[in-house]
């Protein structure tokens, strides 16, 4: 029996506003559209440690755009680039251009908020992955936000020691855009968990078992009208490392 490539295309497509996302894709077989983390990008979230080899082998036609501010899109510094929710117009652009009607659909962290957003919204895929995520990081968005704009402002003063030094060496790592990335972090709002709790699509809460970082994750299953939640180890920032993640995502998406 052939086995699906694993190969990474990449391919350039114009959200609603004009910025160009880059939308990698590996895989034949149903549609399965993954969202990365804040400061991460698809090849660190989803490529980098085989999560997106392991999907496409179980069937999987597995797209990753680059959020806008990340990766390899389009960082514009016109502050009319960030409307309330842009990532949200950004996922349901892509996902009219290319015609996804019938698809899977999740996300890590930001990831993660940005799939409970177009959940509240009405969006209907097959199934949906939350991944480090929990019930308060949907909702008390401001305290984050606040984090992360004060790591941009002193990125250039923090020392180890410092709780915004990890958050500032990982931006660092990953080329992030200052100018980009504070103007998208005032992008965001809290996720309208009325509408979210009252949606029936299937959902898996996959977490860290020591990730804390956006509140409880088992709260967020419990919430949830149709919800599975899996533990597998790390922290937040290591648990996106563990094959078990990929696994979890699999064992749920093809049962």
């Amino acid at each position: 029996m052939t086995q699906p490539s694993t190969t990474i295309t990449t391919s350039r497509i114009r959200s609603f506003d004009g910025t160009e996302l880059a939308v990698h894709q590996t895989g034949e077989g149903r549609a399965l559209l993954l969202l990365h983390g804040l400061f991460s990008s698809a090849e660190t979230n989803w490529i980098k440690f085989g999560h997106a080899a392991r999907l496409a082998s179980a069937g999987f036609r597995v797209i990753m755009p680059d959020l806008r501010a990340h990766g390899q899109s389009g960082a514009p510094h016109d502050p009319a680039a960030y409307p309330r929710d842009v990532l949200v117009d950004d996922a349901l652009s892509l996902i009219d251009t290319l015609g996804l009607d019938d698809f899977d659909l999740g996300g890590f962290s930001l990831g993660a908020r940005t799939t409970a957003k177009l959940l509240a919204a009405g969006v209907t895929p097959r199934k949906a992955v939350l991944a480090g995520m929990g019930w308060e990081g949907l909702t008390g968005w401001g305290r984050r936000r606040d984090f992360f704009v004060t790591a941009i402002d002193r990125r250039d003063e923090v020392k180890r020691g410092d709780p915004h030094f990890l958050a500032v060496a990982f931006m660092k790592t990953q080329g992030i855009d200052p100018i980009a990335a504070r103007l998208l972090l005032d992008s965001f709002g809290d996720v309208d968990t009325d509408a979210l709790v009252k949606r029936d699509v299937p959902v898996l809460v996959v977490c860290g078992a020591d990730d804390q970082d956006n509140g409880s994750a088992p709260e967020l299953a419990r919430q949830l009208r149709d919800a599975t939640y899996r533990e597998i180890r790390g922290t937040h920032m290591s648990s996106v490392l563990e094959p078990a993640l990929a696994d979890k995502m699999v064992s749920f998406l093809t049962a």
